[in-house]
């Protein structure tokens, strides 16, 4: 994808009230965070965003072969319960025109976090889904980084 415009640069409060939203949401730790946000981003299909999460998730001490397979989180072993909980709701919450957020995603939320939590997550997932679509829309992808 070619880069349309600068939406950073445009509308630089926009961005600004986007990045003071996210410090809005503290109840949920970096790492699960940065699983969640990565995960979205993969299910949008969001190249900037992947990336940008993908490091993240590295920086909070995310293991490799996790970031490896969360794209297949249901098939392997390394999710805990309550991280299997937040990327079942962060998938359904995404696709919210095809899913309807079922209640018995909400409900197995309640078994691993408090309502704090429970909002703070589906706030995040719905931050990173507008994130995602405003990258996605002005076609902002990734620098390539030396390997």
């Amino acid at each position: 994808m070619t880069s349309r415009l600068d939406y950073v640069t445009t509308n630089p409060d926009a961005i600004t009230a986007m990045i003071q939203a996210k410090t809005q949401m503290p109840s949920i730790d970096a790492r699960l965070r940065a699983l969640v946000e990565l995960r979205v981003s993969q299910v949008n299909g969001c190249g900037y965003c992947v990336d940008l999460h993908t490091v993240e998730a590295r920086e909070a001490g995310e293991a490799q072969q996790r970031l490896d397979c969360l794209t297949v989180w249901r098939e392997v072993p390394f999710f805990d319960p309550a991280e299997k909980a937040a990327l079942a709701w962060a998938e359904a919450v995404t696709k919210i025109a095809e899913t309807g957020a079922p209640a018995p995603l909400f409900a197995a939320l309640s078994d691993h976090f408090s309502e704090k939590q429970i909002v703070d997550l589906t706030w995040i997932i719905a931050q990173m889904n507008a994130w995602n679509r405003v990258a996605i829309s002005f076609g902002h992808e990734p620098k390539i980084r030396s390997v």
